[in-house]
């Protein structure tokens, strides 16, 4: 796409060089998948009968700490403005600053401590920066300059959060300033709440749902008058720690697809390739009418029982889909139906364990001393654990609590060198604790799990954010080591170990050609998977997730180093699975 296109929101369709254009949108997130696949994924996009992708920005991302920008990897947005273009699509862009996505933190740095998403300028000053960076790489890529972004989005769904039309102005004027001449958007749910607060009248307005397009298209059209565009589309669902796999059925979907398009309405799929949430990025939620209450972790799979698959292939919602788009577009020749093939399934021994809490010296960024023990973020740290010790005087013969108040969000804790439990939010946050005369050494090994992506809540931080007490009496005086786990290369293996608690374990995965697979852990309780150092993301007994997808640009052929850190108990013959087809859990 090198010709110069024309994108406008008229008063009522939306125009390209002054023709009617139905949008018809799929979300794939570039950072969801590995570079190296966007091709074949764009190209399945094209191939249902979409013109158009969409993406998210994630800034967290791209500054991971402030004032140092990364756009290469998994962060190379322009790589993948201009791989759609090459698969023949047009592009939508949301950068936010927020982005919800079941992203960490949806999107915003977590070295981002006060009130976000509004004009207080301790926010807009950072966003400010961040925009100076990312905006003009976006507006090269504009269709009125030869590229393929037909419009940029102003925040997301701020409905859902505030009401401060001041920030939004803000952030839109920012956006033409630094070359945005695109159409610009918001995108809200359909209700009075979220459309008061989230939309001002100068800038396009459109609706995300799931269901009932004709009743939330006239519910929101008693507020705006504009092209009738659902934004997000919510064809499938994500799933959360601890509950079942969430699925629609394809024929439903194709249905409500079809009313949408039949009306003349633009369209964005939400997802139409989901992806994954590698590393530390899964985001969580908060559950309650009023997403503020219980703490709901999102797993590390982003299929979002999508028409294109985690690992890529065609699902039965994909060729619904195609039929349906069909009636609405001249499509292209179809993909092939035959699977990819993947790696053969296989058991792979473990053959080198090393305790946690014997490699600090190699871990840790710096043992942290003072008299409380600290958050996450006031350690300069986002992700990963933290090892808290501290001594409780002694003698205390009776049995006390120990509560680690304002835990987030799990917490391994030894007395003296011995496991005596783990704790964890919104759930049993104190053991019971006597002491000799000499007292005894406690140590929390706290693991940082998804931040908050949607809701009030949002922007917390991890750690221990409300101090330990036993009983009644805080303890001071903390020695505290961060460890982020951004690399596990220089694990010292062959080192004599033997502490409790959470262990690395090492396995080698020989392949004789490269390609997908699926990795299992039956029998493991909690932890990460590295595969060739990347962080492939957490698995859970706890479920659904069975299987992490294992793309097969992390391996290359002959040995393949796995290293798998295992929170819990591993099994007493620690070992590894690959399979040869995902398991995501049980759907209802």
């Amino acid at each position: 796409m090198s010709t110069s296109r024309r994108f406008q929101v008229a008063r009522h369709a939306l125009t390209l060089d002054g023709e009617p254009f139905q949008v018809l949108s799929g979300a794939m997130h570039y950072f969801r998948t590995l570079p190296q696949q966007w091709p074949d994924r764009l190209a399945k996009l094209r191939a249902m009968g979409l013109n158009t992708v969409e993406t998210y920005v994630p800034w967290n991302l791209h500054e991971p700490r402030p004032g140092e920008f990364t756009f290469t990897g998994l962060a190379d947005l322009e790589g993948f403005l201009t791989a759609a273009a090459e698969a023949g699509l047009y592009a939508i862009v949301r950068p936010g600053p927020y982005i919800c996505a079941e992203w960490e933190n949806g999107g915003i740095p977590a070295w981002l401590e006060f009130r976000h998403r509004c004009h207080d300028p301790r926010w807009l000053e950072p966003v400010d920066r961040w925009f100076d960076e990312l905006i003009p790489r976006i507006a090269a890529h504009q269709a009125g300059r030869g590229g393929n972004v037909l419009m940029v989005q102003v925040e997301n769904e701020y409905g859902s959060y505030g009401d401060d039309h001041v920030y939004l102005r803000h952030l839109a004027g920012g956006l033409v300033r630094r070359g945005i001449e695109a159409p610009l958007f918001t995108s809200d749910g359909s209700w009075d709440l979220m459309v008061t607060g989230g939309t001002v009248p100068e800038i396009y307005a459109t609706a995300n749902f799931g269901s009932d397009p004709a009743g939330h298209l006239a519910e929101f059209a008693r507020h705006r008058d504009d092209p009738e565009f659902c934004m997000e589309f919510w064809n499938g669902w994500f799933d959360h720690w601890g509950e079942t796999h969430h699925t629609r059925d394809p024929d439903e979907v194709a249905k409500l697809l079809d009313e949408l398009l039949t009306r003349g309405a633009s369209v964005n799929l939400y997802m139409a390739h989901g992806g994954t949430n590698f590393g530390f990025m899964a985001g969580a939620n908060a559950g309650g009418e009023q997403a503020d209450g219980r703490y709901e972790p999102t797993v590390t799979s982003y299929d979002y029982d999508a028409p294109i698959s985690e690992h890529g292939e065609p699902t039965p919602k994909f060729w619904a889909y195609r039929e349906v788009l069909g009636r609405h577009t001249t499509l292209p020749p179809e993909p092939s139906r035959e699977p990819a093939p993947t790696l053969p399934a296989r058991e792979i021994a473990c053959d080198a364990r090393l305790s946690l809490l014997d490699c600090l010296d190699v871990l840790s960024t710096g043992t942290v001393r003072g008299a409380l023990p600290r958050t996450f973020e006031e350690l300069g740290q986002s992700y990963g654990l933290a090892v808290y010790r501290a001594h409780v005087p002694g003698p205390r013969a009776e049995e006390r609590p120990l509560t680690v108040a304002g835990l987030h969000d799990r917490a391994h804790v030894l007395v003296d060198g011995v496991l005596r439990g783990t704790l964890e939010r919104d759930g049993v946050t104190s053991l019971p604790l006597s002491t000799p005369e000499r007292g005894a050494d406690v140590t929390l090994i706290v693991e940082a799990m998804g931040r908050v992506n949607y809701g009030p809540i949002q922007g917390e931080s991890k750690g221990v954010t409300g101090g330990v007490r036993h009983e009644r009496q805080y303890v001071f005086g903390w020695e505290i080591d961060p460890v982020p786990l951004d690399s596990v290369e220089d694990l010292p293996w062959g080192r004599e170990t033997g502490a409790a608690g959470p262990s690395f374990h090492r396995a080698t995965l020989h392949v004789d050609e490269v390609m997908d697979g699926f990795l299992a852990l039956p029998g493991w309780g909690k932890g990460y998977v590295w595969v060739n150092g990347f962080n492939l993301g957490r698995y859970w007994s706890r479920g659904p997730q069975v299987t992490l997808y294992l793309p097969w640009p992390l391996l290359r052929r002959g040995a393949n180093e796995l290293v798998v850190l295992e929170l819990d108990e591993p099994p007493a013959d620690p070992r590894v699975e690959i399979r040869a087809a995902p398991d995501l859990g049980e759907s209802r």
